[in-house]
């Protein structure tokens, strides 16, 4: 390889790194499916913490299963912008249909879709299967495994997390007490939806 070929390589790895560091996804996603809590986390700080509900299967990424899959994960997509607490999001779309918590005998996806792509392993199929943070109108469920294998959130605190992250933040699920997944230094919890 020729000097001018090695010192061409050397700039265009320090520009495709300086690049990464520039990038600022927000705050990383932390699930525990021990707790059934999500924390907020960002340069070792923990900015919120939730309860949320995962799948009463269990933990897992095969087809059919309805398990939350465990590992790491990315934001791909932010469905609902503006859309009203409580409304009803079916395939992605709005249906116009806005419904209080714990309306009786509902169970739909509502408020605000934040959809999972997996990095690898054990989460490959998390984009295909739909995994996804969402609202649910059956509030008074959040922070037991009663779902089909979708992170469930409280209309309130889906639309807090939606807003703190963007399209390609890291989320990391996993069955560990979230102390033990959180940075050391995490003692400065800033807000609980408790």
């Amino acid at each position: 390889m020729t000097r001018f070929m090695a010192f061409c390589l050397f700039s265009i790895a320090g520009l495709v790194t300086s690049a990464a560091h520039a990038l600022d996804f927000g705050p990383e996603i932390i699930i525990s499916v021990r707790d059934q809590k999500l924390a907020l986390v960002k340069n070792g700080e923990v900015l919120a913490e939730y309860r949320v509900s995962t799948s009463r299967f269990g933990v897992g990424d095969s087809y059919g299963s309805y398990k939350t899959p465990a590992g790491l994960l990315w934001v791909c997509n932010k469905i609902g912008d503006n859309l009203p607490l409580g409304a009803v999001i079916k395939h992605r779309n709005a249906t116009g249909e806005v419904l209080s918590p714990n309306a009786p005998g509902r169970d739909p996806i509502v408020t605000r879709v934040i959809w999972l792509k997996g990095l690898a392993g054990d989460t490959q199929h998390a984009y295909d299967r739909c995994i996804y943070i969402h609202g649910t109108a059956e509030e008074r469920m959040i922070g037991k495994p009663v779902s089909w294998g979708c992170i469930r959130m409280r209309s309130k605190d889906v639309v807090d997390v939606y807003n703190a992250v963007q399209i390609g933040t890291h989320v990391t699920i996993a069955e560990e007490k979230l102390a033990k997944l959180l940075p050391e230094h995490s003692g400065n919890r800033l807000a609980s939806s408790d």
